[in-house]
């Protein structure tokens, strides 16, 4: 047996162990049908999410108006987001003036927000999968697209990317070049965040790189940069927001993102390094999408934001890497930042958010200083969001 054939196939077994490992992790975590659940939210939390009192919402509840809570040990009211989402369209109707569901009216075009960087580990997935779910908590109407072949956002909502996602079930079904090309909709899956749709990934997005530039050669074709954009019109009727995850690479499928955002987050680690590679990537994604533009590419951003991410406080370099940013690019850097919290790491070992856990879950201290941080940069997005619809915050 050669080398190169034994390290081939060793590499084949490590991947294929540890698929199986990661399903029989994952079947221990959500049994017994694997699929995930979303948990309920306390009577606070609801009215927070909504918008109102908790004593209006006790008030409601008790007039037998909207959905029936459940109740818990000392009469604890407690709303599915199904209920709170309910609720919403339930004060919408009684409303003379305030509007509690946030979708979309007229000739507000939907966002689509792309979340990019040059450089794994600087928080794109972490920061997109809470942006998406943010925006579905608030209710929006939101699909998350997951152009990674990593596909860690699709991990994070409940799908085993090779275990759960078959061939021609990712956004490549919608906009490769042969035969095999299907409506975007026949791969768009429900999530158990209510409101919240999934455009699935995992290694096939892969052939997109391949097949582009032999498809590049045949002029007859629609340009692959503006494949994705195409795509994701069919369906824009049904969404608010669209959240992209980008992969961690200046290829066909982050540049064809880019064509079809109407917004960039670019998310930057405070160090050295990670600064370094932002900057490679900029001076990159300049070139190349200058040449798109003058192909036809209409990229007609409503905002540009660099999202800091991970950042700790206490870190003299960060801070000041932080202060240097914002010294450069000014309004452009995200006024709050995401901080790098155990909260957020130890969530992410049983592949949840920390949207989904609960605060009982930390201590409080934890918890509180880890979700207000992430509510702020999401919040902040939010308003930016709303600002390009001419709406006030």
């Amino acid at each position: 047996m050669s080398v190169a054939h034994s390290i081939t196939s060793t590499i084949s077994a490590d991947g294929s162990a540890l698929s199986r490992e990661l399903q029989t992790m994952r079947q221990s975590l959500f049994p017994p049908s694997s699929q995930k659940v979303l948990r309920s939210f306390s009577s606070g939390e609801a009215a927070k999410l909504i918008g109102v009192a908790d004593g209006y919402l006790r008030q409601l509840s008790l007039a037998g108006k909207g959905p029936e809570p459940a109740l818990g040990l000392g009469g604890r009211r407690s709303y599915t987001l199904e209920q709170i989402n309910e609720m919403r369209r339930l004060l919408d109707e009684g409303s003379k003036g305030r509007r509690y569901v946030p979708h979309r009216v007229g000739a507000e075009p939907c966002q689509v927000l792309a979340v990019v960087n040059f450089k794994g580990g600087s928080g794109k997935t972490t920061t997109a999968a809470h942006l998406a779910q943010f925006l579905a908590l608030k209710g929006y109407r939101v699909l998350a697209v997951d152009l990674d072949p990593q596909a860690s956002l699709t991990a994070l909502h409940g799908y085993q990317p090779e275990f759960d996602v078959a061939a021609n079930q990712t956004l490549y079904s919608a906009i490769r070049y042969d035969k095999e090309r299907q409506p975007l909709s026949n791969v768009i899956r429900s999530t158990y965040f209510s409101g919240l749709d999934l455009i699935p990934g995992n290694i096939e997005l892969m052939e997109f790189e391949h097949a582009t530039p032999k498809a590049l050669v045949n002029r007859d074709n629609e340009p692959f940069f503006g494949r994705i954009a195409a795509t994701l019109g069919t369906v824009q009727d049904r969404y608010d927001v669209m959240v992209l995850d980008c992969p961690p690479q200046l290829g066909f499928l982050t540049l064809g993102a880019l064509c079809a955002a109407t917004a960039m987050l670019i998310t930057v680690h405070p160090q050295m390094l990670d600064v370094m590679s932002v900057c490679q990537f900029l001076l990159m994604a300049a070139d190349l999408l200058v040449v798109v533009q003058e192909a036809g590419a209409d990229l007609d951003y409503d905002f540009l934001r660099y999202v800091v991410t991970r950042y700790e406080p206490g870190d003299a370099p960060q801070t000041q890497m932080v202060a240097f940013m914002r010294s450069l690019f000014r309004e452009r850097v995200l006024t709050n930042v995401m901080l790098k919290s155990t909260a957020i790491s130890d969530a992410g070992l049983s592949k949840q958010t920390l949207y989904e856990v609960g605060r009982e879950n930390f201590s409080r201290t934890t918890y509180d200083r880890a979700i207000e941080s992430l509510n702020s940069v999401n919040g902040e997005i939010e308003a930016m969001m709303r600002s390009a619809w001419g709406r006030q915050s």
